[in-house]
């Protein structure tokens, strides 16, 4: 049978196109024939895919002239007679042998109602109940406002939408008494089946007849006869409807329930002008004790529509009532009737949302899958752009019932944009609930989203006055370390979970410790010994004995891992260690486990290296006190004190220590620097070792000098993935980094007396340390001059007059040609106080 109906249906299609008709809807299934006047298709509308019925009347036959008028009259009054209870009219189309009329999705009562009697007797009686009072309200309208007879009540004119409410149609008879050839008064006996729903005067006098009555009488006996139908649809018609037309037995009564009885009577009385009209058989069940008033489906349907009007405490009793009776509701009533009310209620906002939104999913969970995106979630992702926080509050709070459902693209564009104005609420309770929804939408945001613009919220929200938001974030961000991008867990993690640790909130320090060891595979042995352990090492001395237990275990628990590293490495780095003369490496028989025995063995270490590094001719020389000799305080291996000057962006700070090199300004040449700082390598006498050494330190002090970097939320890293834009890397910095440029430095006393300034000025004189003046003042002068005096004067004389080559610039800008150069000058130079050293030293020894 579907075959032949798909066959139909198909046929029409290809009709419709040869005729050169632009149809605003595709024809589909044929569902059936209604009264022999009409087929009933479902269709698709064309501008949106929206599901839509469509109404075709074919007259092509001559014989079906007829058909025509009644095509005609139902266009025309469908058009016209707009009601929430009668089929909604959305297009039409005329041809000169066809009528097609859109409406909205429905089914015929008469196919649908056979469905209905396997369901529960309760449920059934509910639902019949509540689809005669919509379409009495129906009639109601038609025959009082518009004057109207509908002519034509009975199965085939009552439609059922998706949401299983009653729709009225079937127009083609509808008439108004006042209108010149009317069809109902003039065409109502030629259509077909009519004198089943005929009222006694009309099979007396006609359907002329019926204009010397109310125009709602006719209408109130088929009101009867439908009640009959739909509550007994096994059994036969009433006895009333044939001559003499008696009033209806309680034994004839059948199904239909007590209390609409009496009514039921009334309908069906044989003189028009005493039977019970349509309106008043609405306002006798809507009344307190009336069978329509308590019924449950019409006092849901009634309360959503006035649920905007009704005061908040009427609200709140009719979401109680809602919700305790819901499981009783049919699937199709609570999908497509009450969802869409609660969900244009929840748009509102205000205190009853928090009550709305668990009764939406509720009944959400009904709708078909490939249908829930359009009826649930759509609704909802834009009730995120409202700005009422007791909407956002529920919608945060009911977020892991619907995340799973939502797509990547839809929270990334619609939803987290607005989400994220929670962040920076006045409220703590909505920036609480903003941060805890993170997690479960973590899975859905971009990777953009996840490694930039969520790391810069949280920053902020590790600083938040509430001490419950602060500790959530931790843990957020623990949760967050594994999905996060490598780059992003090395700069991230450690200053975020080091800031827990620093917070005055206990569980906040808990919080980031345990953070530190779920996220132990984030990080890499070098990061756990140079950066997770020293930065967990103070929270082992917490004022609260909970923080130090959790800060043993963390400290523990990465100990093992380094642990585990080291038992895969070399016992030693070195290629080759026979070729590392007097090298003072432990062997394991060697290592101690107590802190004395640590300090006497490197003592002992220590002094053996040395001893064995020094020489015969070594021993001869002595310390001088001069001024190229170092302080009687320091050790000889030390470079001298030197001031330094270091200008920075707002002021000039002096050092008086020399800075470890770097790596941004040049050095001396590793062979020099060897051939200078290696124990007994050339076997330069003490003086001119220390000498050569201060000059080295002094070349490699502007390397140690560099820009301050701005303070950053978590460290002075950038807080980005390098795989993310380029230009966002200094959005997680709070001011600029401000780059300086250290001017060259000279130490004094080494043989440097100017340097130039870089730029062809004039030479720039550092003064001498006060150590240094010491150092080139003897304590007492000689008693008398000797030999060793002269050798020291010549020393002096070396040193204070030093040679216009000395006076060199700075290597930091030099070319690598001059610098070079200027090695290799220095180098001779080196050589030259040399040979006049030893020069001195034979001439007094022949003395």
């Amino acid at each position: 049978m579907d075959y032949l109906r798909t066959l139909g249906s198909a046929a029409v299609s290809t009709l419709v196109q040869k005729s050169g008709l632009n149809l605003p809807f595709s024809l589909g299934t044929k569902v059936t024939t209604l009264d022999g006047v009409c087929n009933l298709y479902d269709g698709i509308k064309r501008d949106d895919g929206s599901p839509v019925s469509i109404f075709e009347y074919d007259f092509s036959d001559p014989s079906k002239n007829s058909i025509r008028q009644f095509a005609t009259n139902a266009l025309r009054k469908l058009r016209t007679t707009r009601h929430p209870d009668v089929l909604k009219f959305m297009d039409a189309v005329e041809t000169d042998s066809n009528v097609y009329i859109m409406t909205e999705r429905v089914r015929p009562l008469q196919t649908v109602l056979p469905t209905w009697s396997s369901r529960d007797a309760r449920e059934r009686e509910d639902w019949l109940l509540w689809g005669l009072h919509r379409i009495s309200v129906a009639l109601a309208f038609v025959n009082d406002p518009c004057s109207s007879t509908h002519g034509k009540i009975c199965l085939s004119s009552v439609f059922i939408s998706p949401s299983g409410e009653w729709k009225l149609g079937g127009f083609e008879l509808l008439s108004n008494a006042k209108e010149e050839a009317a069809t109902l008064y003039t065409l109502g006996g030629t259509f077909p089946s009519s004198s089943s729903w005929a009222t006694p005067e009309v099979k007396k006098g006609g359907w002329s007849v019926l204009k010397e009555y109310d125009p709602a009488g006719a209408d109130a006996y088929a009101l009867g006869l439908l009640l009959h139908a739909v509550f007994n649809p096994s059994h036969p018609p009433p006895a009333t409807v044939q001559p003499p037309h008696p009033p209806p037995t309680a034994s004839s009564s059948g199904s239909i329930p007590s209390a609409m009885f009496v009514s039921f009577k009334k309908l069906l009385n044989p003189n028009p002008r005493g039977r019970l009209t349509p309106k008043a058989f609405l306002e006798i069940g809507m009344s307190d004790t009336g069978f329509f008033a308590n019924n449950r489906l019409v006092k849901v349907c009634s309360g959503l529509d006035n649920f905007a009007l009704a005061s908040e405490a009427d609200k709140s009793s009719f979401l109680r009532t809602l919700k305790e009776s819901s499981s009783s509701f049919p699937p199709e009533f609570t999908s497509n009737r009450v969802l869409p009310s609660l969900v244009t209620a929840l748009e509102y906002g205000g205190a009853s949302a928090t009550a709305i939104l668990p009764l939406v999913l509720q009944f959400g969970s009904n709708v078909p899958h490939d249908e829930y995106p359009n009826i649930v979630l759509a609704p909802l992702v834009k009730l995120y752009a409202s700005p009422d926080r007791g909407t956002r509050m529920a919608l945060l709070d009911h977020l892991p019932e619907y995340a799973e459902r939502l797509d990547k693209k839809t929270v990334s564009d619609k939803i987290f944009p607005h989400l994220s104005t929670g962040f920076s609420d006045t409220v703590a309770v909505i920036r609480e609930a903003t941060t805890k929804s993170i997690i479960v939408l973590a899975p859905k945001l971009t990777d953009r989203i996840l490694n930039n613009d969520l790391l810069r919220f949280l920053a902020k929200m590790q600083t938040d006055p509430e001490a419950s938001i602060r500790t959530n974030t931790c843990i957020l961000i623990g949760r967050l370390g594994p999905t996060l991008g490598f780059h992003t867990k090395k700069k991230v993690l450690v200053p975020a979970f080091t800031r827990a640790l620093k917070d005055t909130f206990v569980h906040a320090r808990v919080a980031g410790l345990m953070a530190f060891m779920a996220t132990i595979d984030c990080f890499d042995v070098e990061d756990v010994a140079h950066k997770v352990i020293p930065n967990i090492a103070f929270a082992m001395i917490d004022k609260e004995k909970l923080v130090r237990d959790q800060a043993f275990k963390a400290v523990e628990l990465f100990v093992k891992k380094l642990e585990k590293h080291a038992a895969t490495m070399p016992e030693s780095a070195l290629s080759d260690t026979s070729n590392v003369s007097g090298s003072a490496v432990p062997d394991q028989a060697t290592l101690v486990t107590t802190a004395a025995g640590a300090a006497t063995s490197l003592a002992g270490w220590a002094i053996s290296s040395l001893g064995k590094k020094l020489v015969s001719s070594d021993l001869q020389t002595s310390i001088d006190g001069g001024a190229g000799a170092m302080p009687a305080e320091r050790p000889t291996s030390a470079p001298p004190p030197v001031e330094i000057s270091w200008n920075t962006s707002s002021n000039a700070s002096l050092l008086s220590l020399p800075q470890p090199k770097s790596a941004a300004f040049p050095t001396s040449s590793p062979a020099t620097r060897t051939k200078g700082l290696q124990l007994g390598a050339n076997k330069v006498p003490q003086s001119i070792a220390a000498s050569i050494l201060a000059e080295q330190w002094a070349e490699e002090m502007p390397g140690s000098i560099g820009a301050e970097k701005a303070e950053n939320p978590w460290g002075n890293d950038d807080l980005i993935d390098v795989n993310a834009d380029e230009d966002d890397w200094s959005a997680f910095e709070t001011a600029a980094p401000a780059i300086v440029v250290p001017k060259p430095l000279t130490p004094v006393g080494l043989g440097l007396g100017a340097i130039a300034d870089g730029h062809g000025g004039s030479s720039r004189h550092v003064q001498p340390t006060n150590s240094q003046s010491r150092a080139s003042t003897p304590i007492s002068p000689p008693p008398k001059a000797t030999s060793s005096d002269s050798m020291e004067k010549g020393r002096d004389t070396t040193r204070q007059s030093p040679s216009p080559g000395s006076m060199s610039p700075s290597f930091s800008e030099m070319t690598k040609e001059e610098k070079a150069a200027e090695m290799a000058r220095r180098k001779e130079e080196r050589k030259q106080r040399i040979a006049l050293l030893k020069e001195q030293k034979k001439n007094a020894t022949r003395t």
